[in-house]
């Protein structure tokens, strides 16, 4: 199996790349994961409390878990992936199972971050976007789909994701195997990425041939 990390800021259009790619490869050989779904749970906190987590800190994630379900379904098991909710910052009851697929796609703005986490990526991509671009999408979309204000919005982003981005994220830029610009027509990157999983995953079946066959 063959994963593929996507990093970058918020907003910068990670997730529209990753359903590209899916597109583009195949129903039932990728499956996408997304990063926001390891958020570590705050059951315990008020909701109050809750609301106020830096979540663009690397310790807002559970990297723990991440990292070990990656290696499961990396050895070909499945996962029980955990379901977070925006509106409460607390994970669901229920969890979601993954199957191992051909390709794995990890989405989230600190994939490329922990060295852990970094060793299982076959291929590591960095999408970037302009500042205006990325704060504009972030801002329909927590507005859309996870109830929140135009002042909550504009205050974490100026408190917490902007600064987590230059200290944090945009670092993770060095470790790309390819930048993709995420504010213009993906179809081109789209087109060499899926070429470098196909190479990839050739590689690992003659790889696997040969250990088969000493």
């Amino acid at each position: 199996m063959i994963i593929v990390g996507i990093g970058g800021g918020t907003g910068a259009g990670k997730t529209t790349l990753a359903r590209g790619i899916a597109e583009r490869v195949g129903v039932g050989r990728v499956m996408i994961i997304h990063q926001d779904s390891y958020y570590v749970d705050r059951i315990d906190m008020p909701l109050s409390e809750r609301r106020k987590v830096n979540f663009d800190h690397p310790e807002a994630f559970d990297m723990e878990l991440l990292t070990s379900q990656m290696q499961l379904l990396k050895s070909g098991q499945p996962i029980c992936q955990p379901v977070y909710n925006y509106r409460t910052h607390t994970r669901s009851p229920e969890t979601r199972t993954i199957e191992p697929s051909d390709f794995v796609v990890l989405e989230g703005i600190l994939v490329l971050q922990p060295p852990s986490l970094r060793r299982l990526l076959d291929i590591r991509i960095y999408v970037e976007a302009p500042d205006d671009v990325r704060f504009i999408r972030r801002l329909q979309r927590d507005m859309r789909e996870r109830g929140r204000s135009v002042d909550e919005v504009v205050e974490q982003y100026r408190d917490t994701v902007r600064p987590m981005h230059l200290e944090f994220v945009e670092p993770t830029r060095a470790h790309a195997d390819m930048i993709i610009q995420g504010a213009d027509d993906q179809d081109r990157g789209i087109d060499s990425i899926v070429a470098m999983m196909d190479a990839a995953g050739r590689k690992e079946r003659e790889t696997h041939g040969r250990a088969r066959n000493t």
